[in-house]
């Protein structure tokens, strides 16, 4: 009777499809084991292109699952997620035993382990026409754990598994392959779709339910299919004008339930007045809601501690009015994802900046972070952070991609964007665009706009562009949109004075573009009360001059809030009155913050920390004006109290960046710097650089960087009685000069560097790669070259030698504990650096040195090491060394000891000093520690 049935539904109500609607029959039956699909399959395919096709493309979306080299495996591997690239045999999807018919006669099929199958038709496809192909294959379902779709032991999530038609260009029949970025593969199409499932299984899907495992109907997205023993929740919205079920692929905790139960027939409501209209079935994925849900409303965990910025509520409220708004504008419209994505997008953001306007706007980022007194202060007062609003998270997203030049045009490739940028350019810097014409033009009116557009679009694929097109008709100052969305911007609008006049003000507004962008000029009284004025920026003119009243006028703001992708708003605020007339004022704090753009701030921040063995500990202050965002020109002084010594040490430095917006060149920073500290028993030293480095341009996606360094660095050391009488150095000059490149995706991690450093004695240049291959879970083989020679050697002693397995810091670079130690804990400090060698084998290289440093994983943190290498010195003969040993890798690439067990010196093991021969690895800096953890977003 099963069989009957899935026959039935696959050819009858054929009639009930309109012309030139592509229309998919199915019949599934999953197995026992919930690993395989048994699939009938009929596709009706209309010809919709103006032209002739002798092909047919499908798409085998699973096959993405099936090996590595695939687009899906590398996007993972991308987002530091190998899982499936280490997938069992067992955990993979695949196509099976694939078989296709036309009018009863089988079409060759070809390779089925590829994501696109292209079938030959007999007879031509002419525009209007259609064909129906019969399918019969098997589908082996990859584990769910990968992309959020497969297989698992609670349920079967299915989208993009069954094989469907693509729409192409008979002259561009290029391949298109799965990595998993929810694009819209079968829009505009009639499904009927009918499952056998072992007993007590049910399935759920944005499909109508015609009877039970049974469904039908019309989608402009694909259809989601979950199978499960559990009868997941639903809710059904029915209002006067609303009548939506909306059923979700998880469980609800009780309370949640009855929170959504209010808040949702508010969301619809909310989206319907904005956008014309909501669907009838709303299917909420735990995949969609994880992918939708609102940054940055979690509580903060520290520790033991957990602070609760927003209660369950609002949490519930703040996630799903995002969740839904972007769930309906996928159901409504058509767009290309990879082109277009920005479009839906930043309507969504735009729907969620009304929705904060309305119900929270006054809420603080923070939400209900409880402020403490602590001594009598409230902390969270000291941040500026404490009074941003909720409703500038889109702009402050922005600014700090793009203080860093890691932003990307608004319509770039939709795979091409990096995880950050999908939110903070596709949806936030969108949604800021949107909502800043739409406070020019009027709410009222540029939502009228979105309504007739989505109306007069349905079930046809949008084109943005067309919006874009109706927006600057109805308004002429959106105009310039459709070139902005095509760059990475540095528009800046700039408060440059003022001047008054009778009872007037008349402010100059200038700006970097010659785009006639209108600018919002806002007025603060002494008391707080507000006057907002729109100006219009002529074409062609970078500058403005505007006259408004003087009244009480206190303070003059340009674009407040964040409310449009400014490249800087520290020059949008002027005082007119008091001591800060025309300028902006200084504000000193304590604390690390989110910056404020109206003060000129300076970071005074306690600085205790160890720094080596003879200054000991080193109390401070450092002032300077980095906040978390990062800028142009920067400054950092640091005079600190040396423990260990009882004098005064400290360092400064000053650098200034260019950031080009599309240029090869990421940035290029020039600056100096100083500093003061000791290298040995009351020996200080003091070095002064000058610097330029130069950050080559990156896809945010990758993970590849290069760059290249010059710079010039004076030293001063103090010498002891021996060093006098040795000849040492006490003042010398080094000039530097070096390139790099690095890669570090997983699996394959790689680099590599060439240096040349000099000075009046000496002239050498250094070369090293690096390699390190994940060839398992958390297991890694690492190969080191190095490479060192000297083109000239006229130095009086060892100081600028190669070290083979001790480093000679002459130029302190290396944050040593014991710069000058030769016994004890501290000379065992250990640095990848030069030969690289970590048993103590004596001596240093004055003319030419290679090595090779290996290292590989044995069992969970317990490594073994081997290195080899040949150098040369002068009037000595040719020498070749190695060793290996034991690695414990306590924090990778932080804290590591090395336990040396064979070497050219022997059996280490067996030396009676074998405790002073064990190496350690100590890396304090929290900035490698940063980078390492943001991996995959940038």
């Amino acid at each position: 009777m099963k069989r009957i049935s899935i026959c039935l539904i696959l050819f009858l109500g054929v009639a009930e499809v309109s012309a030139q609607k592509d229309s998919i029959y199915i019949g599934a039956k999953l197995s026992q084991d919930k690993k395989m699909l048994d699939v009938t399959e009929e596709i009706v395919y209309f010809n919709n292109s103006e032209k002739d096709l002798n092909t047919i493309k499908l798409l085998n979306w699973v096959a993405a699952y099936n090996r590595r080299g695939t687009s899906l495996v590398y996007r993972k591997l991308e987002d530091r997620n190998t899982d499936l690239h280490f997938a069992k045999k067992n955990e993979l999807g695949k196509l099976l035993n694939l078989q296709v018919k036309n009018s009863g006669e089988e079409i060759p099929v070809g390779e089925t382990s590829e994501e696109n199958i292209f079938l030959p038709l007999k007879e031509t496809l002419k525009p209007g026409e259609k064909v129906k192909l019969q399918l019969q294959y098997q589908i082996q379902l990859p584990d769910k754990k990968f992309t959020g779709y497969g297989t698992s032991d609670t349920n079967v999530a299915l989208k993009y598994f069954f094989i469907v038609p693509d729409r192409f260009d008979p002259d561009n029949i290029s391949k298109r392959d799965y990595a998993d970025i929810e694009e819209t593969v079968s829009y505009n199409t009639f499904w009927r779709v009918n499952f056998d499932l072992p007993v007590n299984y049910f399935v759920e899907s944005n499909l109508s339910q015609t009877q039970i495992n049974s469904f039908n109907g019309y989608l402009d997205s694909d259809p989601e299919f979950l199978i499960s023993q559990n009868e997941y929740p639903s809710i059904n919205i029915n209002t006067n004008d609303i009548h939506t079920e909306i059923k979700f692929g998880y469980n609800l905790k009780p309370e949640e339930k009855e929170s959504l139960e209010f808040y949702l027939p508010l969301h619809l409501k909310f989206i319907k007045e904005r956008i014309g209209s909501v669907p009838e079935r709303i299917f909420i994925s735990d995949k969609f809601r994880n992918k939708e849900d609102f940054f940055g409303n979690n509580d903060i965990a520290f520790w033991k501690f957990r602070f609760q910025l927003f209660t369950d509520a609002e949490k519930t409220d703040l996630d799903y009015f995002g969740i839904v708004a972007k769930k309906v504008l996928d159901e409504i419209t058509i767009t290309d994802k990879q082109d277009h994505h920005w479009f839906r997008n930043g309507l969504k953001s735009y729907l969620e900046i009304q929705y904060l306007k309305k119900f929270y706007a006054n809420t603080k980022l923070l939400g209900n972070l409880p402020e403490t007194k602590i001594f009598g202060v409230k902390p969270l007062k000291l941040f500026h952070a404490s009074d941003v609003k909720l409703t500038e998270r889109y702009g402050l997203a922005y600014q700090y991609i793009m203080s860093q030049n890691l932003d990307q045009k608004i319509d770039e490739n939709y795979s091409d964007l990096s995880n950050f940028n999908d939110m903070a350019i596709s949806n936030f810097e969108t949604g800021t665009l949107f909502n800043y014409s739409a406070d020019k033009m009027g709410y009222e009116n540029f939502e009228a706009l979105v309504k007739n557009f989505i109306a007069k679009n349905t079930d046809k694929e949008i084109d943005p562009a067309d919006f874009l097109k109706e927006l600057a008709e109805k308004d002429k100052r959106t105009a310039y949109l459709p070139e902005f969305l095509e760059h990475k911007n540095r528009v800046n609008f700039r408060l440059r004075k003022f001047k008054r006049e009778g009872d007037s003000l008349n402010v100059t507004i200038q700006k970097n573009t010659f785009a006639n962008i209108p600018v919002k000029l806002q007025t603060t009284s002494k008391n707080g009360e507000t006057t907002e004025y729109w100006v219009e920026t002529d074409e062609n003119q970078k500058e403005k001059k505007f006259s408004i009243p003087a009244l009480d006028t206190y303070k003059i703001t340009l674009n407040d809030d964040y409310i449009f992708p400014e490249d800087n708003y520290r020059d949008n605020f002027l005082y007119a009155k008091g001591f800060f007339s025309n300028m902006r004022k200084i504000k000193l704090k304590l604390i690390k913050d989110i910056p404020n753009p109206e003060f000129n701030e300076i970071y005074i921040n306690p600085r205790v920390r160890f720094s080596n063995t003879y200054d000991k500990f080193l109390i401070g202050f450092n002032f300077k004006n980095q906040s978390f965002f990062d800028q142009k020109f920067l400054y950092s002084i640091t005079p600190t109290y040396s423990t260990g010594t009882g004098k005064l040490t400290g360092s400064g430095a000053i650098a200034y960046s260019f950031l080009p917006a599309e240029s090869i060149i990421r940035s290029l920073t020039f600056g100096v710097s100083g500093s003061y500290f000791h290298y040995d028993y009351d020996l200080a030293y003091r070095k002064a650089s000058i610097y330029s480095n130069l950050n080559f341009r990156k896809n945010p996606r990758s993970t590849v960087s290069r760059s290249l360094g010059v710079s010039y660095n004076y030293f001063e050391r103090d010498l002891n009685a021996l060093m006098i009488a040795n000849n040492d150095y006490d003042r010398y000059n080094l000039w530097s000069i070096g390139y790099g490149y690095n890669d570090s995706q997983s699996i394959h991690e790689k680099s590599l560097g060439l240096s040349t450093q000099w000075m009046e004695d000496f002239h050498k240049v250094t070369a090293e790669g690096f390699y390190r291959w994940e060839f398992a879970p958390r297991q890694k083989l690492s190969v080191r070259l190095f490479a060192g020679y000297f083109i000239k050697n006229n130095t009086r002693n060892n100081t600028f030698n190669y070290g083979i397995s001790r480093v000679s810091d002459y130029s302190f670079s290396y944050n040593l504990l014991g710069q000058s130690a030769t016994g004890g804990i501290l000379s065992q400090q250990y640095v990848l650096a030069d030969g690289g060698f970590k048993s103590f084998i004596p001596g240093s290289v004055n003319k030419w040195i290679t090595s090779v440093n290996v290292d590989t994983s044995v069992w969970k943190i317990f490594h073994v090491y081997a290195d080899a290498g040949v150098y040369d010195n002068k009037n000595q003969s040719t020498k070749f060394i190695w060793d290996s040993g034991v690695k414990v890798r306590i924090i990778p690439d932080f804290l590591e000891i090395y336990l040396p067990v064979q070497s050219s010196l022997g059996f280490e093991p067996g030396f009676k000093d074998y405790g002073k021969r064990i190496r350690y690895t100590l890396i304090l800096n929290l900035s490698s520690i940063i980078n390492a953890a943001r991996r995959g977003w940038y």
